[in-house]
């Protein structure tokens, strides 16, 4: 059987975020949040369904349940990582606290049998929303393993992940097949704790337990970058990241200009 070697210790670690317009500001906060508590280095690129369009990988027609962009085209992430190595695939409204390599050595075990079972490893939620819509009046659906696939670790090369998770696939199989690993025994799917993917609005921090404080916050329903939810749990953590990357962008943008100048005057 063929499968994925750990993730290597000199090469970048993937990481897909998916990507909606509506949501650029979140994507850029999030991909900021990686990099900051990154202890190795990583790769992060955005999962943009015209681009995956574009060059035939993908062309089913939106449905109405869907309610961003990479609904289906996360389960492209082995695909685009070439069903090669391990790879991370998380929604843009994530905001990472701790150091993906922690997130890494909690979920690939260190006996390399054990890690070749896995195709995936996640968060294994309980969780069923109260409200009918989210973000900017989305519809809620509910459905079993709701949220599991938006943060998954792919072993990208395990046999079934490589004969399950192609474009034709992700393309026409149902959205029950997808979002619930139907293509995967029990014992394939690994767990981490749910810190990794903090429901903001759903899970809770115990103040005597540290292990319940959150490593990685997810905005399912909503987060500051939408109005309705500028004052949602957390909001000062999020806001806090994104004032952090535009005071980064504009001392980046008075340094070119500086430059500008300077090249104008020889």
């Amino acid at each position: 059987m063929t499968v994925s070697p750990p993730p290597s210790p000199t090469e970048p670690f993937r990481v897909f975020v998916g990507y909606d317009p509506r949501e650029h500001e979140a994507y850029e906060v999030c991909r900021r949040s990686l990099f900051r508590h990154a202890t190795v280095p990583l790769d992060v690129r955005p999962i943009r369904q015209p681009d995956l369009r574009a060059a035939g990988l993908y062309w089913r027609a939106r449905g109405p349940t869907e309610s961003t962009e990479f609904s289906f085209t996360r389960f492209l992430t082995p695909y685009l990582a070439d069903y090669r190595g391990w790879a991370l695939f998380i929604d843009c409204d994530f905001l990472y606290l701790a150091d993906i390599a922690e997130l890494l050595a909690a979920a690939v075990p260190s006996d390399s049998a054990a890690a070749d079972r896995l195709a995936v490893v996640c968060v294994k939620h309980e969780y069923k929303p109260a409200e009918a819509t989210k973000m900017d009046g989305a519809i809620q659906t509910v459905y079993p393993r709701k949220n599991w696939s938006s943060m998954v670790l792919y072993n990208c090369a395990h046999p079934k992940n490589v004969a399950a998770l192609t474009p034709d696939a992700v393309s026409t199989q149902t959205g029950a097949f997808l979002h619930r690993f139907s293509w995967l025994d029990e014992d394939e799917i690994g767990e981490v704790p749910f810190v990794w993917n903090f429901l903001v609005g759903h899970n809770r921090v115990d103040p005597a337990d540290p292990a319940t404080q959150p490593k990685a916050l997810h905005y399912t329903c909503g987060g500051p970058w939408f109005e309705r939810y500028r004052d949602c749990e957390f909001a000062d953590l999020w806001i806090k990241e994104a004032e952090d990357l535009r005071a980064e962008k504009e001392k980046l943008k008075a340094l070119q200009d500086d430059d500008e100048e300077v090249n104008k005057g020889n």
